[in-house]
């Protein structure tokens, strides 16, 4: 529901309300009080259908043949509707329910050590980058291989096959007979690939990416779990 418009229009529709109960006060005699203008009462065929929106029959005042006490019913209605637009986000936001929070400095210090200066900057774009960097830069030291792409050593340091000479691999603890053993290692390897050609690369060859703040630290986060996994890993050599 659009409450701002909402708001608008019942706010708008209250000042005409008033006005018209101003004239209709200045006269003694019913006879005499002003019939409301057509423009008001198109405004009050508006206000009705919003106020049953917010509360179904909020709007279904009757019409009345006492000019005043109809206007005082559509009067009454709209600041029902109005208290009820004015406060839908807060009361929604009140009953969602309490989500968790990541905390950007318990990220993995390969990942939050270089970003922190990057991100206090507001400069999220480099600072996704420089954590891809570091946590590439750790895969390269732990496995001592270097001079290959982020994403072809992912690929193959994480591979379940077995390491051939120059190639090592990394290995998580548990029965490398089972199916799950065997897809946490295609998992770890198609992950982390993926990280660094979808957002490591991004991240470096597009002058400005249109990440959001949420979507820079969710880019963190990834490369933070995959950083866990290396350091996690026992490296296995070709015998």
């Amino acid at each position: 529901m659009d409450h701002a418009y909402a708001i608008s229009t019942l706010e708008a529709f209250l000042v005409r309300v008033n006005n018209h109960l101003s004239l209709i006060a200045q006269w003694e005699s019913a006879w005499e009080w002003p019939k409301a203008p057509d423009d008001l009462l198109l405004q009050e065929v508006q206000a009705r259908r919003i106020e049953n929106a917010y509360k179904p029959g909020l709007g279904d005042y009757e019409f009345t043949v006492n000019e005043q006490d109809h206007w005082d019913a559509a009067r009454r209605a709209a600041i029902g509707a109005l208290g009820r637009a004015s406060t839908a986000d807060e009361y929604a936001a009140f009953l969602r329910p309490t989500s968790p929070s990541l905390a950007a400095d318990a990220l993995h210090p390969w990942v939050w050590e270089p970003a922190a200066p990057l991100w206090a900057a507001e400069a999220h774009q480099d600072a996704v980058l420089a954590a891809a960097r570091t946590v590439n830069r750790r895969l390269q030291q732990k496995l001592n291989r270097h001079g290959i792409g982020e994403s072809t050593l992912c690929m193959q340091s994480f591979d379940p096959t077995s390491p051939t000479e120059g190639k090592p691999r990394l290995r998580f603890d548990g029965d490398r007979d089972t199916p799950t053993w065997k897809a946490r290692q295609e998992g770890a390897k198609y992950l982390s690939a993926g990280a660094f050609l979808g957002i490591r690369n991004l991240a470096a060859h597009e002058e400005q990416v249109t990440w959001t703040q949420q979507e820079a630290l969710e880019y963190l986060a990834t490369f933070s779990v995959i950083a866990r996994w290396i350091e996690e890993c026992t490296v296995e050599i070709a015998t």
